[in-house]
């Protein structure tokens, strides 16, 4: 979780420093769209696969701890870009490293934990993601307003580094059954690569939650990257006091949140199944009026409050999905089976979402103010919202089958 906390932090700084980035080199929407979601995750998708082929093989922690202190780096030498070419480079590499953290660390945290609490143990893997958020909101926002944009860069990088040390030295790899594993050979990794694209894409329960998972995201990143500046815009608000708003909207709910999924999955799942799939799908029809009440808000305290309700119960659905992922994969096959999901929330989530709604707010600029065109932007991402929850609802149909079919695969194997 300390590791994925850096992760979120060195990926979210982007949209925190937005305003004086975007004002010192001169960038548009859809550039801040670009270097947010699409330079990122370019090569974080791909690179996670290859990456997770070789945590089925090598030491996991090991992957981990190299993975963060690379990563790390390239987010301080962020702060060295001259112009907007240099830093969509350095933002790549980025992607890379990053694609070292979740695939082996969700495998790793299966190792640990039985199904009937992996979901809720993924969750708190999860709450990374806020706690790295509320980091470069309210660390990466109240530097960028006093010392700069490059500084915080910086700012944010530098402990990472230090930290791989720590996780090295405190985190144990679990016992694996190495005599087992197939003599590598490319063949093989493509066989087992296909295996896994064939067991999510044929269980349609599980391929109904991807895609709720992947479509939510798709607008939640494109919603968020762009927060920081509507509150700018709208509200005339500085880099300080919009990262203490994206601290508590964004990062305190949202991981408060991401826990209670998990942790209601898990206990609901108790009675049925059904509910790893109705948690995320309920949770997605409340969070849908909150986002609407945060875009038409007349002030920053009622945008900012219906922000942190919408985000609480949008991101209920990440460790439900993510346990139900690695409850139906085989232990051999769970780091690639969340490099894949994540080839699909880097590609077309954070490679798409930030920059489809960067060029969305840059269409409405033609005709409306910055502010009116932010608000319009934002908008047009609730229909994704609904979009998502449908999806989770349409596994809730057969998810306890798939689970069911699973372990009873699981027991079986392991007789053998």
């Amino acid at each position: 979780m300390v590791a994925y906390t850096f992760n979120s932090m060195d990926r979210s700084i982007i949209s925190i420093i937005a305003p004086s980035m975007k004002a010192d080199l001169r960038l548009s929407d859809t550039q801040l769209g670009l270097l947010g979601g699409t330079a990122f995750a370019m090569l974080y998708a791909f690179g996670g696969v290859a990456i997770a082929r070789l945590s089925e093989r090598v030491s996991r922690v090991d992957i981990i701890a190299a993975a963060l202190v690379v990563w790390s780096a390239l987010t301080v030498l962020c702060g060295t870009a001259g112009n907007f070419i240099q830093l969509f480079a350095m933002r790549a590499g980025v992607g890379v490293a990053e694609a070292g953290c979740t695939p082996p660390a969700h495998s790793l945290i299966s190792d640990y934990f039985q199904p009937s609490r992996r979901t809720s143990a993924l969750s708190i893997y999860s709450c990374g993601i806020s706690f790295g958020y509320i980091l470069a909101a309210v660390v990466g926002g109240y530097v960028a307003e006093h010392l700069g944009w490059r500084i915080a860069c910086a700012v944010v990088g530098v402990p990472g580094i230090a930290t791989a040390l720590l996780i090295k030295g405190i985190v144990h790899e679990p016992p694996r059954d190495s005599a087992s594993a197939a003599p590598f050979s490319l063949r093989h990794e493509l066989r087992e690569l296909r295996a896994v694209v064939r067991m999510l894409l044929s269980d349609r329960p599980i391929l109904h939650m991807v895609l709720g998972v992947v479509i939510g995201a798709f607008a939640a990143y494109g919603f968020y990257a762009f927060m920081p500046l509507y509150f700018t815009r709208t509200f005339g608000l500085g880099s300080a006091a919009v990262g203490i708003i994206a601290a508590i909207s964004g990062g305190v709910t949202v991981g408060l949140g991401i826990l209670a999924g998990g942790l209601m999955a898990d206990g609901l799942a108790r009675r049925s199944a059904r509910w790893y799939a109705l948690v995320p799908a309920i949770g997605g029809l409340i969070a849908l009026p909150f986002y609407a009440a945060a875009v038409v808000a007349a002030n920053w305290v009622t945008a900012a409050c219906a922000l942190s309700m919408a985000g609480f119960f949008q991101y209920a659905s990440l460790g439900p999905t993510f346990g139900a992922v690695q409850n139906v994969t085989d232990r051999g096959r769970r780091a690639t089976a969340t490099a894949l999901l994540y080839i699909a929330l880097s590609v077309i989530a954070l490679g798409l979402g930030p920059l489809f709604t960067g060029w969305v707010i840059d269409r409405f600029a033609r005709d409306a103010t910055p502010a009116l065109a932010t608000r319009y932007g934002l908008a047009v991402t609730l229909g994704f919202f609904a979009w998502a929850a449908l999806h989770y609802f349409l596994a809730a149909a057969g998810i306890a089958n798939s689970l069911r079919a699973a372990a009873a695969s699981s027991v079986q194997s392991d007789s053998m």
